[in-house]
């Protein structure tokens, strides 16, 4: 089967921000479409490396104190473990691959 989606309007079409929507799994990935809202997002790591891929806005990833911007266009693979956080102000579209089960 094959899937043809506008990602930035699923994502404004999703009714809750930081709620992920799996649009496929190519290679057994998950590829997810999220929208910001400006709202922070916690403090997570993971078992696996996941990549935040910006379509539209900007993410401030949050890594302890510092924060990285990740602008439209941009991809930030964070790797398996690391611990990181959404800083507030971040919005716009976003993509996240990764191999949770």
């Amino acid at each position: 089967m094959t899937v043809h989606t506008n990602l930035v309007a699923l994502a404004s079409s999703l009714p809750q921000a930081w709620q992920s929507r799996i649009v496929g799994r190519p290679a057994g990935a998950n590829f997810k479409v999220v929208r910001m809202d400006g709202r922070a997002y916690p403090n997570e790591s993971h078992s696996f490396d996941e990549a935040l891929l910006v379509l539209e806005g900007h993410m401030n990833l949050q890594f302890g104190t510092a924060i990285t911007r990740v602008g439209a266009g941009e991809v930030y693979i964070v790797p398996a473990g690391v611990p990181h956080a959404v800083a507030e102000g971040s919005h716009g579209t976003l993509v996240i691959v990764d191999s949770e089960a």
